[in-house]
């Protein structure tokens, strides 16, 4: 199944829940009211006031701008304005220069250890000699449920005893890199947030071990997070971003949310690119983004 079959069935909740007012509303005039009940239902779709004004605005200049006279032909506008809001970065992965490093952040329950299992498996597809680094040394079993996913997607994992200092494991792991040319290891973190100034000193720790182990390696941060908790979500997000210097964002459990437009407000409000969604359960569930796809299948 391709990625706009897997995005389409992911956001049917979301449709269900604005699929209908969109069809009312581009059957409609466009007028005052269609930019009113178009930015309503960007917000049903937790878009996030500020986000779904901006589009509507933008929609209204360009129809104004290229003379539009119809809802329906709206439609296509409204796709072109979500597509660029959308496209803010590279969405590929950067894994040229090897041993690649990816770090995973974001708070317990979002899926963390799930989706580094998934694209461990992915890139061993993918003909990928690939690590794993269990530095989530807080978490009670943490290291074990990612050494079951290990197994899953037969690669190789490194770890310590449970209360060992992460940046310890990563350096072991970046040794283990180097020994083994590995093409990419993925970097587990504590999902804590403690307080701002904990989270910032610990994934600073982890980042220079990095520096000083694998100069010049292909680097990248990603927040992962799960797309149920819509605007909460974001108040993560922009608190990780302060902290961790994000390259990338991971939606999890987008298949779960009625409330699929959380993608364009965090595109926009982080300006850092959605890079994997999660659409469901099986190790080959995470896909790579597609913003036009995937706003072809929202709208």
């Amino acid at each position: 199944m391709g990625f706009f079959e897997k995005i389409r069935q992911g956001l049917n909740r979301t449709r269900e829940n604005i699929g209908h007012s969109f069809d009312q509303l581009f059957a409609g005039e466009l007028n005052d009211d269609f930019y009113d009940e178009l930015e309503e239902t960007l917000i049903l779709s937790d878009m996030g006031a500020e986000t779904a004004l901006e589009v509507s605005d933008e929609l209204r200049r360009r129809c104004r701008e290229e003379k539009i006279k119809t809802a329906a032909e709206a439609r296509d506008v409204l796709k072109e304005v979500l597509i660029e809001m959308l496209e803010v970065g590279d969405a590929g992965l950067a894994l040229e220069n090897t041993p690649a490093v990816v770090l995973f952040i974001g708070v317990n329950g979002v899926g963390k250890t799930t989706t580094i299992g998934k694209l461990a498996a992915r890139l061993k597809a993918e003909g990928k000699r690939v690590l794993l680094c269990a530095g989530d040394t807080f978490r009670a079993a943490a290291a074990d449920q990612l050494e079951i996913w290990a197994g899953r997607a037969g690669v190789e994992i490194v770890r310590q005893h449970e209360g060992a200092d992460p940046a310890a494991v990563v350096f072991d792991a970046m040794s283990a890199a180097k020994a083994r040319r590995a093409d990419a290891v993925l970097v587990d973190t504590a999902g804590r947030l403690h307080n701002k100034q904990n989270l910032m000193n610990e994934l600073g720790k982890i980042s220079r071990v990095i520096d000083r182990e694998l100069p010049g390696a292909s680097r990248e941060t990603l927040l992962v997070l799960d797309a149920t908790t819509g605007q909460n979500g974001l108040i993560q997000a922009r608190q990780f971003k302060e902290s961790a210097g994000l390259t990338g964002v991971v939606l999890t459990k987008l298949d779960g949310t009625a409330k699929g437009g959380i993608v364009i407000a965090i595109a926009k409000e982080l300006g850092v690119p959605v890079k994997f969604v999660g659409v469901g359960e099986g190790v080959d569930d995470l896909t790579p983004f597609d913003a036009k796809e995937f706003v072809e299948a929202l709208l």
